[in-house]
């Protein structure tokens, strides 16, 4: 498996603001022509939290490895993060999306099968590309078809700016300006023509209440989008993979047995919207 980083705004020789970097990381392998002929697997964009002031390393590489195992080319964005408010971490995720487009043949992914999943924060900033990929801000990084995902997995999500939410995230993506911060609420940009979801949160979850999902899920039921929605029982905010890739051992917090099983689940609903692996038939003479 070959490692690569590319910084996003070097790549396309954006200028960016002081002190932002959109640094892309991709594990890319390749089949043996034995296995596959012409090979194409589904594509991962993985968007970490943190709160939208820094980058959870747990939500990043170990959530990659999975992915991979499962058959995915993963890429991992770490975006930019507070002082830098909206849009800057969303116009970074439509650069990523537009570099795994531009670059699918070369990673031996299929265009046309390009996920993104984002977790806390992360999952926000999913979300928001999910519905945001044909609006002003985004419209000089690359068409709208370029950065709207196939689908979309939201892990414990950030959703929704008013009541009981996640009071940092909204704040940093927000820079404190009212008017934005309403606007950037899931639950008010859902949109019936945007990619299907999968959601899943934990009744537990002390910091980011699972009224976020619920009230998501409720406005995505409203406008007809095609979504699953997981509510496990047991578990704390930031799990991950929920197991020892991502805890010490003998420390993994108490959980409901079928937390760990959200990653299958989420790649068997992608694989219900055509998600798979395909390989290039040749024709015998």
């Amino acid at each position: 498996m070959n490692v690569r980083e590319v910084e996003l705004y070097q790549n396309y020789d954006m200028i960016p603001s002081p002190g932002a970097s959109a640094m892309l990381t991709v594990w890319h392998y390749r089949t043996p022509v034995r296995i596959g002929e012409g090979r194409r697997r589904p594509g991962v964009l993985i968007l970490p939290g943190g709160g939208y002031h820094r980058i959870s390393d747990r939500e990043s590489e170990p959530v990659a490895l999975r992915f991979a195992a499962l058959g995915y080319i993963p890429f991992v964005l770490r975006y930019s993060c507070a002082p830098h408010s909206f849009p800057t971490a969303l116009r970074e995720a439509s650069m990523a999306m537009r570099y795994i487009r531009e670059n699918a043949e070369s990673f031996d992914v299929s265009p046309n099968m390009v996920a993104a999943i984002g977790f806390s924060a992360g999952g926000h900033l999913c979300g928001a590309l999910g519905t945001m990929y044909d609006k002003e801000e985004v419209a000089d990084i690359a068409p709208a078809g370029l950065i709207r995902p196939d689908a979309l997995g939201l892990c414990y999500p950030v959703a929704v700016s008013w009541g009981r939410t996640h009071e940092e995230s909204f704040e940093n993506i927000s820079g404190g300006n009212k008017a934005l911060r309403q606007r950037l609420s899931l639950d008010k940009l859902v949109r019936g023509d945007m990619p299907p979801v999968f959601l899943w949160h934990t009744r537990q979850d002390a910091s980011v209440p699972c009224r976020n999902s619920l009230l998501l899920a409720c406005a995505l039921e409203e406008a007809g989008v095609d979504f699953a929605f997981h509510l496990y029982h047991r578990g704390e905010h930031g799990l991950s993979n929920a197991d020892e890739t991502v805890y010490p051992e003998g420390e993994v917090p108490s959980i409901s047995w079928d937390v760990p099983g959200w990653l299958n689940a989420m790649v068997r609903f992608f694989e219900e919207q055509g998600f798979r692996i395909r390989d290039r038939r040749v024709k015998s003479e």
